[in-house]
């Protein structure tokens, strides 16, 4: 079902999608909720008749799900890493977009179920997404990362680990939304706070002094904007301006720009955060261009690694 883009504000309010973000008490109320009643994180039991998935543990032991193409070969990895603010689990979008990049991108999608706050850390889990990355570089050939809000986060530090720490550049990038710079310090934030309908700084602000834990949020292990760029592989970002993770998201693509990234930076005006996993048009569009980008970046890869 395809929703109007004015319908998303309404539908966000009714979740109180928000509730979680926008104060410090109510970031306290979500953290203590997932803490004493943890969220489920298995695909639903209906996602795409064509495509599979099976689940295993990797080396650290975490719950780690492969979605493939059902009728066709696989060709190379999308590792997945779901966005939710630190604190939730994975949710049906995540699923559903994993699910349309394997059928359609004709791909193995890896869905990382990582800890989350109070128990996880963005080192812990930078230094593990980056260990799946080399394994399936070495095991599957060509891996592309991607992530969205935390999750590009995640995704956008690993790839400046795997680049510092073991020489790998990634054939692509693929970050939705993503946090940046966690100190959100930014002051067009306060600005763009006003139109968005989703995220707020004072209840993130408690989910990031847990997730950062001893690392200083200025360390791009939490904040990715304060890497150096030069010799990072290509990176599409996706972000709207009704998002107060757009003003940073704007600085990072510059940065990178300038470092001499290959950049695709995709704002959508008046569009929300994560919006393209949301169900409009917009997101529609939205998600077939990841499915695109995906299927470009393999066969490339697999094009000159065969040359």
């Amino acid at each position: 079902m395809i929703l109007p883009d004015r319908a998303i504000p309404a539908l966000l309010r009714a979740t109180m999608a928000n509730a979680s973000f926008v104060t410090e008490a109510g970031a306290r109320r979500r953290l203590r909720e997932r803490t004493l009643r943890p969220a489920s994180y298995g695909p639903p039991r209906r996602l795409r008749a064509d495509v599979i998935i099976s689940a295993a543990r990797d080396d650290a032991g975490w719950p780690i799900y492969t979605v493939a193409p059902r009728n066709a070969p696989a060709q190379g990895t999308v590792i997945y890493v779901h966005g939710g603010g630190w604190v939730n689990e994975i949710s049906l979008q995540h699923w559903q977009l994993s699910a349309q990049i394997a059928a359609e991108a004709k791909t193995t999608v890896q869905v990382i179920i990582y800890p989350l706050v109070p128990f996880g850390t963005a080192q812990q889990v930078v230094d593990n997404v980056a260990a799946t990355a080399l394994i399936s570089t070495r095991t599957y050939g060509p891996t592309v990362l991607a992530g969205d809000s935390a999750g590009g986060q995640i995704v956008l530090s690993t790839v400046l680990q795997l680049r510092d720490c073991h020489g790998l550049t990634l054939p692509r990038t693929i970050a939705i939304s993503p946090a940046v710079d966690l100190s959100l310090k930014n002051p067009a934030i306060a600005t763009v706070q006003p139109t968005d309908p989703w995220l707020g700084t004072n209840g993130s602000r408690v989910f990031i002094n847990l997730w950062k834990d001893s690392l200083d949020v200025s360390n791009p292990i939490v904040s990715p904007i304060n890497g150096t760029m030069e010799g990072l592989g290509p990176i599409t970002l996706f972000s709207g301006t009704r998002d107060i993770l757009n003003p940073d998201d704007r600085l990072y693509a510059e940065k990178a720009v300038k470092a001499g990234v290959d950049v695709e930076f995709i704002q959508h005006d008046g569009q929300f955060h994560v919006y393209p996993l949301l169900p409009t048009t917009v997101g529609q569009e939205a998600r077939k261009k990841i499915v695109g980008r995906v299927r470009e970046a393999i066969a490339l890869e697999a094009l000159l690694g065969s040359a």
